[in-house]
C-alpha cells in the first residue's frame, strides 16, 4: 500500500542587488511584489515569515547589497484585479513628463507634489515607479540626483548601471550645471551675487551657522526681473548640493521663496498667484554618458506660470549658464 505525502511549498529566496542597497525593506517588497497589501507584508514581518539573512527583521530595515531575503510562497499570488490597468495609467503619466530620452538617459519634468523617494505618510513616489520606464522590462532605471517633493523641474534618470556611474561621476566632479528659477518675497540685494553660508540641520529645517555639524554651502544668484520691491524672479545656480540649500540661502538674505512657509515666506497677496513652493529646476547641462552633452530646459508648471502672468514676468528670458560673482 502506498501513501501520499504532501509538503508545504518552499519559501521564496531573493537577494538584494547592488542598486537596491539602502532601500527600506517595505519599499523593496513593494517593488518586487506590487500585488501585496501593506497589511499582508506587516503581518508576515511580525510573524517572522519574512526574514533577512535568516533573522527576524522590521519594515524599516535598510537593506545591503548581497543580503538574502526569505518570503512566504504566497507572495507570488496573482496581481489584484485592475493592477495591470493601474500600471498602464502610471506609465502613461510618466511618459508625459519626459523631456528627453535615449538608451542611456531619461530627463523628466517632475511636477511639484510628486515625491522622488518614499517616506512616512507617502502613498506614492517616483522611485517606486521607475521600472515602468525600463526598456527591456528587466533593467531598472536609477535616480541620479534628487529634488524636494514640492520642487518642480528637470530630473535626471539613468537607464542602466553604466550611465548611472558616468552621470554620478559628473555630479561628483562638478561637471554639471544646474539652474533653478525661484520667485522670492522681496528683491535680493545686491541684484547679483554669491551666497556662502554653511548649513546645519535643526528639526525639519536647515539653518545657517557654524559648528561641528555645519557643511559649507554656496549659491550664485541673479535677479532677472522684479515687480516693485515685493517680488523677484531669481536665477539660481547651486555650487554645492545641500538639503534645502536654495530655500535656506534665500531666506537667509531676507527674501524667502514664495509659498515656502517652512522658511518664513508668505503664501497670499492681492494678486491671482499660483499655489505651492515657487522653486523650479529650470535647466541642466551635463556630459552624456557616451557622447556630447545633455542640455535640457523644463517649462514652468501651471502654478508658477500663473504667478509669472500675474506679475508680468516672461518665461522667455534667457537662461544664463554662468553668473558672475560680485
Amino acid at each position: 500500500m502506498t501513501t501520499e505525502t504532501s509538503s508545504a511549498p518552499a519559501p521564496l529566496t531573493r537577494f538584494v542587488t547592488e542598486d537596491e542597497g539602502g532601500l527600506r525593506l517595505d519599499r523593496w517588497i513593494r517593488r518586487h511584489f506590487p500585488a501585496l497589501t501593506n497589511g499582508q507584508v506587516q503581518k508576515w514581518i511580525r510573524t517572522g515569515q519574512i526574514r533577512l539573512d535568516g533573522k527576524r527583521t522590521s519594515a524599516e530595515s535598510r537593506l545591503k547589497a548581497g543580503q538574502q531575503l526569505r518570503l512566504p510562497p504566497f507572495a507570488l499570488q496573482p496581481p489584484a484585479a485592475g493592477a495591470f490597468n493601474h500600471d498602464k495609467r502610471k506609465a502613461a503619466r510618466l511618459k508625459k513628463l519626459i523631456l528627453f530620452e535615449d538608451e542611456d538617459v531619461i530627463v523628466l519634468n517632475k511636477p511639484a507634489g510628486l515625491a522622488v523617494q518614499g517616506g512616512s505618510g507617502l502613498k506614492e513616489n517616483l522611485d517606486d515607479e521607475l521600472m515602468l520606464l525600463s526598456l527591456d522590462g528587466k533593467t531598472r532605471p536609477k535616480l541620479v540626483h534628487r529634488l524636494d517633493r514640492e520642487t518642480s523641474g528637470v530630473l535626471l534618470i539613468a537607464r542602466n548601471a553604466f550611465a548611472a556611474a558616468r552621470l554620478a561621476a559628473s555630479f561628483r566632479h562638478h561637471d554639471t550645471i544646474k539652474l533653478y528659477w525661484a520667485l522670492t518675497a522681496g528683491v535680493p540685494k545686491p541684484r547679483r551675487g554669491l551666497i556662502e553660508a554653511p548649513l546645519f540641520k535643526q528639526g525639519h529645517k536647515m539653518r545657517v551657522g557654524g559648528g561641528p555639524n555645519a557643511k559649507d554651502a554656496a549659491t550664485l544668484y541673479h535677479v532677472m526681473d522684479h515687480a516693485g520691491k515685493n517680488m523677484a524672479c531669481v536665477l539660481l545656480r547651486p555650487l554645492t548640493g545641500r538639503t534645502h540649500q536654495l530655500r535656506a540661502h534665500l531666506a537667509h538674505k531676507g527674501t524667502p521663496i514664495w509659498g515656502d512657509p517652512l522658511y518664513g515666506a508668505p503664501q497670499e497677496n492681492d494678486l491671482d498667484m499660483g499655489k505651492g513652493l515657487h522653486l523650479h529646476a529650470r535647466r541642466i547641462i551635463i556630459p552624456h554618458p557616451r557622447r556630447g552633452m545633455i542640455d535640457i530646459t523644463a517649462p514652468l508648471d501651471q502654478e508658477m506660470k500663473k504667478s509669472w502672468q500675474a506679475l508680468g514676468f516672461s518665461e522667455d528670458k534667457g537662461d544664463l549658464t554662468s553668473i558672475p560673482a560680485p
